[in-house]
Order: structure tokens, then C-alpha cells, then sequence
């Protein structure tokens, strides 16, 4: 029970991460017309969920379990959540937020895990890598670690696209509940393919890349007015 509400805790758009100040994309996908209304909104996560989150997810699941290990690769891995994310912009954005999340999780859970993984990352991790060791700071399963990551991946922009243009939160809130086998999905994905490919072969976890996403941050990381950072 403690690590399911642990779970809850991480996946939390108030847990002090700073993913309330970002839009996952969507805000970028409004501004040129992409996601105007619910059914491009459901595109839009969608395309989101199976490129980015599958990726993430991977990567999540990935640290929780290099977490566990007597001396934790977290350099290498960083530098693997690195190469799926090309926009230097978002490389930024990401890792502001798992600045933010080490920081909340290293108080909450704390332990000796969180020393090696600020040396290894002086600039802050990328924030799937900060969620896998949160998750398994917090007592969580690997599946649910990938499961938090699945979850922000459509979450995050969904929260966003309300705001962005005024939708029926509840409306909205339909559509996720729509995606729910899809995150289900892509958790299970993630943590299979990392037992597929071995501890060892992280080159080989999903590295799939949403490129007008890659394209939009860096287009709206040059807009002077701006509601989310990304």
C-alpha cells in the first residue's frame, strides 16, 4: 500500500517537479493549429504516448533498475535519454524538471542514491532518468516506475490543452480515460523491452522521436509570449 500511494504521489501534477509549468508540446500544437479540439487533442496524445512516452517509459524503467545497482551507470545512461531527445531545447526542459524532481524526491524518500546521481549529472538529469530512481527510491516496481512515465506523457499536455484553449475539463478528462489501455500498453512495452535487450544493451530500448515536437520546441522557446516554459 505504501508504494502505491508512493506511486500516486510521483505521478501527481503537484508533486513539486515542476511539470505543471510545461505543456508536453501542446501549447507549440496550438499555437500553429495542430490541436484545435478534443479530437486533434486525442491525435496529438496518441502520437505523443507511442513516440516520446514509449521512449521515456523505457528509459524510466531503465533507472529504476540501474537505481538498484552497487555503482550506478548514470552518466551512460543520461547520455542514452539524451540521444532520443534531439531538441536541445527540450534536452533543457527536461532536465530543469529533473533538477526539480531530485530535489522533491531526495526529501521525500531520502537515501543514499541521490549523492551519485547529481555528481554523475552536474546539470540535472534528464527527467525520465530522475523518475526511475525516484520510483525506486519511493518503493515502487519497475512496472509502475514505467507506468508514471506512460501516465505524464499524455497527462501533462492534457492538463495543458485546457488551459491552452478552454476545453471542457471533463471532456477532457474523457479522452485520457480513453487512452488508458494505451498507457497500459506502453509500461508494459517499456519494461518488456528492457528485459528483452538486457541491462547491458540500452542502445537497444525504444528510441522512437515525435520530430514536430522536436521542431515546435525550439520554435516556441523563441515566442516572446509564452503560458508554459515548453
Amino acid at each position: 500500500m505504501a508504494a502505491s500511494a508512493a506511486l500516486l504521489l510521483l505521478a501527481d501534477g503537484r508533486f513539486p517537479s515542476g511539470t505543471y509549468a510545461h505543456s508536453g508540446g501542446v501549447e507549440e500544437a496550438v499555437a500553429d493549429g495542430r490541436v484545435r479540439d478534443l479530437a486533434t487533442l486525442e491525435a496529438f496524445l496518441v502520437g505523443r504516448l507511442w513516440t516520446v512516452g514509449r521512449s521515456d517509459a523505457a528509459i524510466t524503467a531503465a533507472a529504476w533498475a540501474e537505481a538498484g545497482a552497487a555503482a550506478p551507470r548514470w552518466r551512460a545512461l543520461d547520455a542514452e535519454a539524451a540521444a532520443r531527445c534531439p531538441s536541445a531545447v527540450l534536452r533543457r526542459a527536461s532536465r530543469s524538471m529533473g533538477r526539480s524532481l531530485v530535489r522533491g524526491a531526495s526529501t521525500a524518500w531520502p537515501g543514499p542514491w541521490w549523492a551519485p546521481l547529481r555528481a554523475a549529472t552536474p546539470d540535472g538529469p534528464l527527467a525520465p532518468v530522475a523518475l526511475g530512481a525516484a520510483a525506486r527510491a519511493a518503493g515502487t516496481d519497475r512496472e509502475d516506475a514505467a507506468l508514471a512515465a506512460a501516465h505524464g506523457a499524455v497527462a501533462t499536455p492534457a492538463a495543458a490543452a485546457v488551459r491552452l484553449l478552454g476545453l471542457d475539463p471533463l471532456a477532457v478528462a474523457a479522452v485520457s480515460a480513453a487512452l488508458a489501455a494505451d498507457v497500459d500498453a506502453v509500461a508494459s512495452g517499456a519494461v518488456a523491452s528492457g528485459a528483452a535487450c538486457g541491462e547491458e544493451r540500452w542502445d537497444a530500448l525504444p528510441a522512437a522521436t515525435a520530430p514536430l515536437t522536436d521542431v515546435g520546441a525550439e520554435r516556441h522557446a523563441r515566442r516572446e509570449v509564452r503560458l508554459f516554459a515548453s
